[in-house]
């Protein structure tokens, strides 16, 4: 890498020719723009460009919505005070580019708006127009970024950078816990006087970098360091508590530590996940589902580690000499479900964390009762759903951060037999839950006389069930079996697999 680096157009990613040229006509001619930050250092490192970034002289705002016009994106304004807003494909509109930020120059001339970014790995610039018309464009590096890039260093642009927007905290974590990467001096001091400054983030703004950072391999790692700034208690006052709330054993650590060691093994899960074998392939396959606002199952199951326990210090009580914490999986769903409210999460991503913290016990629970049977098998990936397999991996998770162990270890030993178990009839189940019914409601009010209402969603609930299990097969077999429920002449044993 050299003073005279170069970025190519196919090096920033799917979308990006088509951005450009919608961009040239709505400018015309005379008018420039240039793609800079994150996208041109990703480039430059051989990464593929995610996001975008695009800078012009004035009147990013009135462009961005254009853009989003023209090419059928959702439009959002982040800082109307700055000039700043967002393009992104959203649910019903038919871009599928990346996303895309826009943003007024900072200074008079790009040299200056360099120079006034947050680091200089990200005060790098390249031409729109050289770039659609020649396929690469010389790089603009005023800040010397291009050497540090070189060394993985994250260094400030200027010593105010982190204060003059406080986002820039969040972002230094994540570039800091980058494989090889190291932090400049002075940004640990930077980060902790401008953390404060986090409060007065747009919501989007702040909740974009820290999930950002669950993107990360080594999430667990960003979340030490913004803690150590002052940050997490800007952004998740809820986890404040956890720290010195104590647990009993098998527990070793502390609420607090206890969840950052659940984050680490979701850490490692992510990476070593095809090694849970026979099934790595199926759990890797599914940790790549993107549920949307840039994350993916991978990124939301480190999210869901760090939240699960987050009711426990408000649910604490001493019973014997021991600690408990009764009813933390259901309140904790309540907090995910405020702190979603609150960064605006999507309501898909929302609902995956309430269900996940709602729900993390169940393993542990079915472990106590010492068997799976087949009901409670079936109950499990019912109930569950699509986050089944996330529920799997967050126990691994979870039951490895009670000492410090490795959650592939954890899966290999007894440890691991209920969740193993469970996995060994995931296809069965799935088979039988996705399986047409034997009967719909119109058929069982017709057959039992009754109306529509909780009764017969439970009676209904209960023959699905029996079909799963095979005790049902026919829909004659059917209408009898709920003839019996109803009349109270039935008990529902377990059926054989």
């Amino acid at each position: 890498m050299t003073a005279s680096a170069r970025v190519t157009l196919d090096a920033l990613g799917a979308g990006a020719r088509e951005l450009l040229r919608a961009l040239g006509e709505a400018q015309g001619p005379g008018r420039s723009a240039w793609i800079v930050g994150g996208a041109v250092r990703d480039a430059l490192s051989g990464s593929m460009a995610r996001d975008l970034d695009l800078t012009v002289p004035s009147g990013a705002i009135a462009l961005a919505r254009e853009l989003a016009g023209r090419l059928g994106a959702a439009f959002l304004i982040l800082d109307e005070a700055r000039g700043a807003a967002r393009m992104i494909g959203a649910s019903g509109y038919a871009w599928r580019g990346p996303q895309v930020d826009f943003a007024d120059f900072r200074a008079a001339d790009l040299a200056g708006d360099l120079r006034g970014r947050d680091f200089t790995v990200n005060a790098l610039a390249v031409p729109a127009a050289e770039l659609l018309r020649s396929g690469e464009a010389a790089v603009e590096d005023p800040t010397g970024g291009l050497d540090d890039l070189r060394a993985r260093l994250v260094r400030l642009c200027a010593p105010d950078s982190l204060e003059d927007d406080p986002v820039r905290v969040l972002r230094a974590a994540r570039l800091a816990i980058g494989p090889g990467w190291a932090l400049g001096g002075g940004i640990e001091e930077a980060a902790k006087r401008a953390a404060p400054g986090l409060s007065r983030v747009s919501a989007e703004r702040a909740r974009d970098e820290l999930l950002g950072i669950f993107g990360e391999p080594a999430s667990a790692e960003g979340l030490r360091l913004l803690d150590g700034w002052g940050a997490l208690a800007i952004m998740l006052p809820e986890l404040n508590p956890m720290k010195g709330t104590a647990q009993s054993d098998p527990h070793r650590f502390d609420v607090w530590e206890h969840s950052l060691r659940a984050v680490e093994g979701a850490d490692f899960l992510c990476l070593r996940v095809r090694e849970l074998e026979p099934w790595g392939d199926a759990f890797a396959t599914h940790l790549d589902e993107s549920l949307g606002q840039g994350v993916t199952r991978r990124g939301t199951l480190k999210l869901a580690a760090l939240l699960h326990d987050i009711a426990k210090p408000e649910t604490r009580t001493m019973e014997e000499g021991r600690a408990r914490f009764l009813g933390h999986d259901v309140r904790g769903a309540e907090r995910v479900g405020e702190i979603a409210a609150r960064w605006r999460l999507s309501g898909r991503l929302a609902a995956v964390l309430e269900r996940l913290v709602r729900q993390h016990l169940r393993p542990m629970h079915l472990a106590i009762a010492g068997a799976v049977t087949r009901r409670a098998r079936y109950r499990f990936f019912r109930d569950l759903g699509d986050e089944a397999l996330d529920l799997l991996l967050l126990s691994l998770a979870d039951a490895a951060a009670l000492r410090g162990d490795s959650p592939v270890s954890i899966w290999q030993g007894s440890g691991g037999r209920i969740v193993r178990e469970l996995m060994a009839g995931h296809t069965d189940e799935a088979r039988a839950i996705a399986a047409p019914p034997l009967l719909d409601g119109r058929d069982a009010m017709e057959a039992l006389g009754l109306g529509p209402g909780p009764e017969l969603g439970r009676l209904l609930g209960l023959l699905r069930e029996a079909q799963a299990l095979g005790a049902v097969a026919t829909r004659e077999a059917a209408i009898a079996y709920l003839r019996r429920l109803q009349s109270g002449n039935l008990d529902t044993p377990e059926a054989t697999p």
